[in-house]
């Protein structure tokens, strides 16, 4: 019987990229079981190009959200997994962009895209199109990184309309990965918390308290799927949470699904 393999290889963008992306991520797996994965909230805003079968996604998990398919696939913040249907094999490319990267990339503020999926090439038009054809031709990792390079650097525009306090607030957020009062972050800018929110969730999409328990679930996720992972109270300690109930309570919310079910579907890769 033939063992389920996975391939995974991440890069740094180019130099002229690193305020509007993250990083990019190909994968390729093959003989897992067919079922669904639950790609978690985060920091970014992911974008995915298929190099096999269009991409079988829905915007929650086992909340009635209709099934979609892409053969690329661009999705704002999110405060609830994303579902993948597979059918146990997938391979492409996946592209984590700032906020600053939806200015620059796609000409739109990130609120717009806020807990949405949408086709890649209606935001990148012909660009788009020509970046799918290309990453599936070229026939090595490296090949497709340099392509996303080229193309996204092609893809840049010039970034306006975000106030400054609101790109300060993010990045204070993402400096202390969410453990930072929405408040603190407002009197150090000059503003109320009220306008402050009023003015980060209209750029960003999502309010400074939810991208704080966004980022430190995303902290909490990085520590549970570690080599060697800590006990989920130390995870809940040094991850910023008050207790392990609140990790607990965000991790459902987030997720659907309670840690230890989590943790069970991940080493069952894909079983549901």
């Amino acid at each position: 019987m033939e063992e389920h393999t996975a391939t995974g290889i991440s890069a740094r963008p180019a130099l002229a990229l690193r305020e509007f992306v993250d990083s990019y991520v190909g994968f390729d797996l093959r003989r897992l079981p067919a079922g669904v994965h639950r790609g978690p909230p985060s920091r970014a805003l992911t974008a995915v190009i298929s190099l096999s079968d269009p991409l079988e996604v829905a915007a929650g998990v086992d909340d009635g959200s209709p099934v979609a398919r892409f053969g690329s696939v661009a999705g704002g913040l999110m405060c609830r997994s994303v579902a993948i249907h597979h059918d146990g094999r997938q391979q492409g490319v996946q592209i984590a962009l700032t906020p600053l990267g939806a200015r620059a990339l796609y000409g739109v503020p990130a609120a717009e895209l806020a807990h949405r999926l949408v086709p890649l090439d209606e935001l990148l038009g012909r660009l788009g199109a020509e970046l799918a054809d290309r990453l599936r031709s070229a026939e090595t990792w490296a090949a497709r990184f340099d392509v996303l390079d080229e193309l996204l650097v092609r893809a840049v525009g010039p970034v306006s309309g975000v106030r400054p306090e609101v790109a300060e607030a993010w990045r204070r957020l993402v400096a202390a990965r969410g453990c930072l009062r929405g408040d603190a972050v407002a009197a150090e800018l000059g503003w109320s918390r009220r306008y402050l929110t009023e003015r980060f969730r209209g750029e960003v999409g999502l309010s400074p308290k939810t991208v704080a328990r966004v980022l430190r679930f995303e902290h909490a996720h990085e520590l549970v799927a570690a080599r060697d992972p800590l006990p989920w109270g130390d995870v809940a300690a040094v991850s910023g949470y008050a207790d392990q109930a609140h990790l607990v309570r965000d991790w459902r919310e987030f997720t659907g699904r309670s840690p230890t079910a989590w943790r069970r579907g991940e080493v069952l890769l894909g079983a549901g």
